[in-house]
């Protein structure tokens, strides 16, 4: 498992480029390491960031060892896309390179070919738990290994199609000791794709009900358009409920887990918005790059909200929504000791 930046943040340039590639070490390195063995990349992180404890020094030197050296020209790659609930499956088909012009990115890479991908909603529990690691770089275990490739289907398949069977390989299972705020951390990146996935099971209609509900949670006062035809608005929201009073925004809800929206469809839902009028587009499928190109330069301010974005925007306001909302999507508060060791 390899993370595309953080947050997945470059995940669509990397399968579209066929590459992968890790954003630590820019700061330390303008070029590949003149030696690549671990206790040499732990000095140079050390020397470059002195205030950081040995446990962090020894990760960060462990997981670019493992980038530069462990894997291997033919090795098995997955990468998570979290706005589209898919995890891509292909196989690194070069050593690793520095890539001057991507400093602010993904400098060390290797070429993949992207072949397959799995929907997240197709595996298992533990499976799901096991990629919610936060380490960038890890290996997965046997059974994780096995689930995706048996719910891997090619790469340009349509969200529907089935995946064929493919026989899984053994691979080790390795994880490094880590401090409690890392530990913390993978508890909430993995609580927070656990939520998706609630959210990810609800009725369509129901997601009007929970965006409407969040809404409301920011002070708004707000109408759901009835089942059936929508005429183009999902949700009207505005501080006295009426519109009299500004901001008057106009929501569009779509829920496809899988399915990006595209340029046209946010061209419709602009058609005839007024200046000052505020406008949300909520896709749980995430948005095409073209989609937001048409966003930034569109005449009303109008935001995208992502599968990812709408997580934040529920547990931001998780305490002010009322009964009714908080039902959809049950949630329950966790303590978790702060980490003073350094």
């Amino acid at each position: 498992m390899i993370r595309a930046g953080e947050g997945a943040s470059m995940v669509e340039q990397c399968i579209e480029g066929g590459y992968i590639g890790v954003g630590f070490g820019q700061d330390i390195f303008s070029a590949m390491p003149a030696k690549t063995r671990r206790e040499d990349l732990a000095g140079a992180f050390r020397e470059v960031h002195p205030d950081w404890s040995e446990n962090k020094v020894a990760n960060s030197a462990g997981q670019l060892f493992r980038f530069l050296v462990e894997a291997k020209t033919g090795d098995e790659v997955v990468t998570g896309d979290p706005a589209r609930r898919l995890y891509y499956l292909g196989t690194i088909e070069s050593d690793a390179e520095f890539a001057r012009k991507a400093v602010d990115a993904l400098p060390f890479r290797r070429k993949v070919k992207w072949v397959r991908k799995a929907l997240r909603d197709e595996l298992s529990v533990e499976t799901r738990n096991t990629l919610g690691a936060i380490q960038t770089l890890f290996k997965l275990n046997a059974e994780a290994s096995a689930d995706l490739r048996q719910h891997a289907v090619d790469i340009a398949a349509s969200p529907t199609d089935k995946p064929k069977p493919v026989e899984a390989a053994p691979v080790k299972a390795e994880r490094e000791g880590r401090s409690i705020d890392e530990l913390r951390r993978e508890v909430v990146e993995k609580a927070q794709e656990f939520i998706e996935d609630l959210i990810a099971r609800l009725d369509p209609y129901v997601m009007q009900d929970l965006v409407a509900g969040i809404l409301r949670a920011m002070g708004y006062k707000t109408r759901v358009s009835p089942r059936g035809g929508d005429r183009g608005i999902d949700i009207f929201a505005s501080p006295d409920g009426l519109g009299l009073q500004e901001p008057r925004i106009f929501v569009e809800v779509k829920h496809r887990p899988n399915t990006q929206i595209g340029a046209p469809e946010v061209r419709a839902f602009l058609g005839g918005r007024r200046p000052a009028d505020r406008c949300l587009y909520v896709s749980t499928g995430g948005f095409t790059k073209e989609a937001r190109y048409e966003a930034d330069r569109a005449n009303v301010p109008l935001f995208l909200v992502d599968m990812p974005q709408l997580r934040t925007l529920l547990l931001d306001n998780y305490e002010q929504l009322d009964t009714e909302t908080r039902r959809l999507v049950p949630l329950t508060k966790l303590y978790w000791p702060i980490d003073q060791g350094g």
